[in-house]
C-alpha cells in the first residue's frame, strides 16, 4: 500500500470520528467522549499529513503533540468557567490566522497555479483574516479590554464597503495574473485583517454569543478554502463541518434574538440597543433570603432561570445545592434556559453541568414557557434581557420582538440582583416593577447560601 492511499485512507477514519464525535456533542451525557473522539481523529489526521509530505520528521511530530497537549490542559483547568467565551473566541481566531497562514504559504508555493487555487487562496486569506482580528475585538470586548458598547462613527458603512471592495478588486489582479505583485497579496492580508475590526467593533455586547457563534462559522469556511488551496481533503471535510454547524447556530441564535443574520453579517449589529426605553411604571419591593425561603417552602414548583451573573459569581454548584434541597421538601424544579443566555452558546448548560445539574432537568425555552403561568415560584439568577418583559409589552423598547422566558406570568418571581442596574442590552428591565416580582439585592453566590442556610435550619 503506497502511502498516498494509506494517507486517504486515514482521512476517511478521521472525517467519520469528526461526525461521530460532533453527532455526540449534543448531548451532555456523551459530550466528553465525543470531544475526545473528534480529538483522535484530528490527531490521526495531523500526523499521517505531516508523515506523507514528509515535512517533519517524528521527533518534531512528538514535541508539537506534548507542547499542545500541556497548553490544552493548561487551559481546560486553568481557564474558570466565566473566561470560558473568551477562550473560545481566541481559539476562533487562532483558527483564523492559521488558515490566512496556510493561504500565505501557499502563495509561495503556488503562484502560478490555476484560477480555482487562486481564489481558494484569496478565500482563505480574506476570511481568515476577518476572522482573526474580528475574533480578537470580540475577546477584547467579553474580556472587558474594549468597552462592549458598540462602537460607531461617520462613514463607518461605507469605509467598510470600500474596504470589501478593495480586496475584490486586489483579488481580481490575482486571478488574472497570479504572479502579481507581491504588495497587492499583502494588501489583501491587511484590508481583511481591519475589515475584520471594522465589522466587529459596531457589535454590542449583548449580541456577542451570536457573534462567537458566527466567528466560529468563518474559522470552518477559512479552513475549508484553505484545504482546497493545499489539496488537503480532510482539512475540507472538517472546515466544512465547522461552518455548516456554526452557521446553523448562528440562524438558531438571530432566531432567538429576534434579529436578521443580514445584521450579523453587515455590522451595526446590536448598535440600537443603546437607545432608551418608555419610562417605567411600577414599585420596587425588596425581599429578605429569610422570606424567600418562607416562599420557597411553601412551593410546589420552582423554575430557576439562570444567567451570565450566575458564572460570574459562580454560584452554580450553590445554586444546584438548593436545587437538591428544593427536592428534598418536595418542590419540582426546572431550570429554564435562553437560547443566549451568557456570552456564548450552551454557557448556562455547561456550567450547570458542570454542578452535576442532571440534563433532564433544562428545559429549553419554548416549552417552560407553555407551562410557566403554573409555576409557583420562579428564581432569576443573573439573568436580565431574556426575561425582560418590554420585549412583549414596549413597542418602543431595543429588545421589543425578541423571545424571552416570560417568567412575569408565574405566580412569584425573586430576582437575585446586586443593584438596579441595566443589563448588556443598556435597558431596565420592567420585570423589577411588576407586582408578583421581589428583589433580593445580592451577589448571586450569597443570596442562593443565604436561602439555602434559611433551608439547613429547619
Amino acid at each position: 500500500m503506497n502511502m498516498y492511499l494509506l494517507t486517504n485512507l486515514v482521512y476517511i477514519v478521521a472525517a467519520a470520528l469528526f461526525i461521530f464525535g460532533l453527532k455526540m456533542l449534543t448531548s451532555p451525557d456523551t459530550a466528553r467522549k465525543g470531544n475526545l473522539i473528534s480529538a483522535i481523529g484530528m490527531l490521526l489526521a495531523v500526523v499521517v499529513t505531516l508523515l506523507s509530505k514528509g515535512i517533519i520528521d517524528y521527533k518534531w511530530i512528538a514535541a508539537g503533540i506534548i507542547v499542545g497537549s500541556i497548553i490544552g490542559a493548561l487551559s481546560a483547568r486553568l481557564v474558570a468557567m466565566t473566561q470560558m467565551p473568551q477562550m473560545v473566541a481566541i481559539f476562533n481566531g487562532l483558527g483564523g490566522i492559521t488558515s490566512l497562514l496556510v493561504g500565505w504559504a501557499a502563495y509561495h508555493v503556488m503562484v502560478a497555479s490555476d484560477l480555482f487555487t487562486t481564489t481558494t487562496i484569496f478565500l482563505a486569506v480574506l476570511i481568515g483574516g476577518v476572522t482573526f482580528s474580528g475574533s480578537m475585538v470580540a475577546w477584547g470586548k467579553l474580556a472587558t479590554y474594549i468597552n462592549g458598547r458598540p462602537m460607531l462613527f461617520s462613514g463607518q458603512t461605507l469605509l467598510n464597503g470600500v474596504l470589501f471592495v478593495g480586496t475584490l478588486v486586489a483579488g481580481t489582479f490575482l486571478f488574472i495574473n497570479p504572479s502579481t505583485g507581491y504588495a497587492v497579496f499583502i494588501g489583501i492580508v491587511i484590508m481583511s485583517l481591519v475589515l475584520g475590526i471594522l465589522l466587529t467593533i459596531p457589535i454590542g455586547g449583548a449580541d456577542m454569543p451570536v457573534v462567537v457563534s458566527l466567528l466560529n462559522s468563518y474559522s470552518g469556511i477559512a479552513g475549508c478554502a484553505a484545504g482546497f488551496a493545499i489539496q488537503n481533503n480532510v482539512l475540507i471535510v472538517a472546515g466544512a463541518l465547522v461552518g455548516a454547524s456554526g452557521i446553523i447556530l448562528t440562524n438558531v441564535m438571530c432566531k432567538a434574538m429576534n434579529r436578521s443574520i443580514t445584521n450579523v453579517l453587515f455590522g451595526g449589529f446590536g448598535a440600537s440597543a443603546i437607545k432608551g426605553a418608555s419610562e417605567i411604571e411600577g414599585e420596587v419591593k425588596p425581599i429578605t433570603p429569610e422570606d424567600s425561603y418562607y416562599l420557597l417552602e411553601a412551593a410546589g414548583s420552582v423554575v430557576v432561570v439562570p444567567g451570565y451573573g450566575m458564572a460570574v459569581a459562580q454560584a452554580q454548584h450553590t445554586l444546584s445545592e438548593l436545587g437538591n434541597l428544593l427536592e428534598e421538601n418536595g418542590s419540582e424544579v426546572r431550570y429554564a434556559i435562553h437560547p443566549v443566555a451568557g456570552r456564548m452558546p450552551g454557557h448556562m448548560n455547561v456550567l450547570l453541568a458542570e454542578a452535576n445539574v442532571p440534563y433532564n432537568k433544562l428545559i429549553e425555552m419554548d416549552d417552560i414557557n407553555r407551562t410557566i403561568a403554573g409555576v409557583d415560584v420562579c428564581i432569576v439568577i443573573g439573568a436580565n434581557d431574556v426575561v425582560n418583559p418590554a420585549a412583549r409589552e414596549s413597542k418602543d423598547s431595543p429588545i421589543y420582538g425578541m423571545p424571552i422566558i416570560n417568567v412575569d406570568q408565574a405566580k412569584t418571581v425573586i430576582v437575585l440582583k446586586r443593584s438596579m442596574a441595566s443589563g448588556f442590552a443598556g435597558i431596565d428591565n420592567n420585570l423589577f416593577y411588576k407586582e408578583n416580582t421581589r428583589m433580593l439585592f445580592s451577589d448571586a453566590k450569597s443570596g442562593v447560601e443565604a436561602i439555602a442556610s434559611e433551608f439547613k435550619k429547619s
